[in-house]
């Protein structure tokens, strides 16, 4: 890791029937194996339940979004019992008093807590789509637009998994440095241990924070306030394999004084398998980060690309 951080340190919102607790309508719950057995050995949640947090009882009547016209609601299936004004008014509080969140993990398909993909019914009962915003969710999401935000379901996809922890630990890293005052200096310190990171999510945001960072025209504030969205922006796009293994060759550049032809041959055999789908991404990063305690490179060390998370998670052996 690039800097240190503790299980205490890192505080994710998650919707409380993903631990384990029996607050859904029917007084079930869906518990997340992976928020709960691996995320949570490394942060602490915050759990809320909007439905119960604005009095709706347990067991419930299900509730769903209804779509009249132009507006959403959120009531049960005959239209009775709307909490549509309660949800929001909740979320807008809760949104206001966990800034200092650093993550959050939805459930998926909730009128309340769904991130995306809600089902949208028609006062007729008929399903029109599934392109609607669990009311809360919504909330949180507009109220923290720099949140890394996820659905448990979406979290069974290794690819989606990594990302979101990866964008948890970096937007950690901006809250921890923003509280102690942003600095030119830090700025562009913390820009520094994000560029291979940044590369193998998108080559274009990646130009454009570099540039953004050399204007000398434009006030800290205003300057650091669009690095950090540019920079979270750009995390949520998924890093390719493409983009990885450019990323690699770039790092391979470091060693290329230091390895012998065996060493440099082997380094790229592990980046070639990985580009043709032989090998995990944690393959060639094992070699890399080998050749670095050997070959001591304090620009390489400070990269969250090489260690953007705890290893525990193993989240680069699957891919």
């Amino acid at each position: 890791m690039i800097y240190s951080v503790t299980k205490e340190d890192i505080k994710i919102g998650i919707s409380a029937c993903l631990i384990g607790q029996k607050v859904r309508f029917d007084s079930s719950n869906k518990p997340s194996r992976f928020c709960i057995d691996e995320l949570g050995e490394h942060v602490e949640y915050e759990s809320f339940c909007p439905e119960v947090a604005i009095g709706l009882p347990i067991p419930r009547p299900t509730i769903r979004l209804i779509k009249k016209d132009d507006l959403i609601t959120v009531a049960r299936p005959d239209g009775s019992g709307d909490v549509t004004e309660a949800l929001h008014a909740y979320g807008k509080k809760v949104a206001e008093m966990t800034k200092h969140l650093s993550g959050y993990v939805f459930c998926a398909k909730s009128p309340s807590c769904g991130m995306e993909r809600v089902k949208v019914y028609s006062p007729e009962g008929n399903s029109l789509t599934s392109e609607g915003i669990g009311a809360f969710a919504k909330e949180i999401m507009e109220g923290n637009p720099l949140l890394p935000c996820e659905e448990n379901g979406r979290l069974n996809d290794m690819h989606i998994r990594e990302n979101f922890v990866a964008r948890i630990y970096a937007y950690k890293h901006w809250q921890n440095i923003s509280a102690t005052g942003l600095t030119k200096h830090k700025l562009t310190t913390f820009h520094s241990h994000y560029k291979y990171t940044v590369m193998s999510h998108n080559l274009v945001a990646y130009k454009k924070l570099g540039q953004l960072l050399a204007d000398v025209d434009l006030p800290l504030a205003e300057k650091a306030s669009q690095y950090i969205s540019g920079l979270m922006e750009a995390l949520k796009i998924p890093a390719t394999r493409k983009n990885h293994v450019n990323t690699l060759t770039h790092i391979q550049g470091y060693f290329s004084k230091h390895l012998v032809a065996a060493q440099r041959k082997e380094l790229c055999e592990q980046i070639d398998g990985y580009r043709l789908g032989l090998l995990p991404l944690i393959a060639p990063l094992t070699l890399i980060n080998h050749y670095l305690m050997q070959y001591p490179k304090d620009y390489l060390k400070g990269q969250s690309y090489l260690s953007p998370y705890p290893e525990a998670l193993r989240l680069r052996y699957a891919y």
